[in-house]
């Protein structure tokens, strides 16, 4: 475990106490990027937000309650105790959400699995890892910033349609006829990658759920 990981670490325990006692303590936080509001309900760019939703229908999670500038549920997810949560802030200040959540919770960045599209991958692609950079989406930029670290959990979900990089306009127009048809499947598969990063790790995680595209083998790197 690097120093940075660490000293960040240590910032989130300060958080503990400020824990609600009714409420049981949660292990991890699962938080799904995106916009709020109608417009932007059915996007390529709230991915995140739609397998958040996913995941609290599979596990009977009502996402009701706010907090930290975040719509958020709790439930147990493989046995754990975990919040889900999807930051109203707006896209670019996700990380001012996410860290309120985890020091509300008394949680370090090893306990945070985020989910989000990624414009570079093809439509169906899901990407498993334990850190690395922002890649450019202004959320994980913002949530790096704010943390001091990209030393956690990540679920890259791809949206690229095809035909060259995604356009700007491409991420926040409603989903396309064909995407709409696939799209069950790619929010129940990455639930599933989601609740295996809770229940395995994120090392078997990665070999058991990463993957090019819908049908296409996976691939553990």
């Amino acid at each position: 475990m690097t120093r940075r990981l660490l000293q960040a670490m240590a910032r989130w325990s300060h958080g503990a106490g400020t824990r609600t006692a009714s409420r049981v303590p949660v292990e991890y936080a699962v938080v799904g990027l995106g916009n709020p509001g109608a417009r932007y309900a059915r996007s390529p760019h709230n991915i995140g937000f739609l397998v958040v939703d996913r995941l609290a229908e599979r596990e009977s999670i009502r996402m009701a309650r706010r907090e930290a500038r975040s719509l958020v549920g709790a439930g147990e997810i493989a046995g754990r105790r975990a919040l889900l949560a999807k930051p109203q802030t707006f896209m670019n200040l996700s990380g001012t959400a996410v860290e309120a959540l985890l020091k509300k919770h008394g949680l370090g960045p090893d306990r945070l699995v985020v989910v989000y599209d990624d414009h570079d991958l093809p439509w169906s692609a899901v990407r498993i890892r334990e850190q690395g950079s922002a890649g450019g989406h202004h959320g994980m930029e913002s949530i790096i910033g704010c943390l001091g670290t990209s030393q956690f959990a990540r679920v890259r979900v791809g949206i690229n349609p095809g035909g060259g990089r995604a356009q700007a306009e491409y991420l926040l127009q409603s989903l396309g006829h064909e995407q709409r048809k696939a799209l069950a499947e790619l929010l129940d598969y990455t639930a599933q990658a989601v609740a295996a990063i809770i229940s395995e790790g994120v090392a078997k995680a990665m070999t058991k759920f990463n993957r090019r595209a819908r049908g296409e083998p996976s691939e553990e790197k």
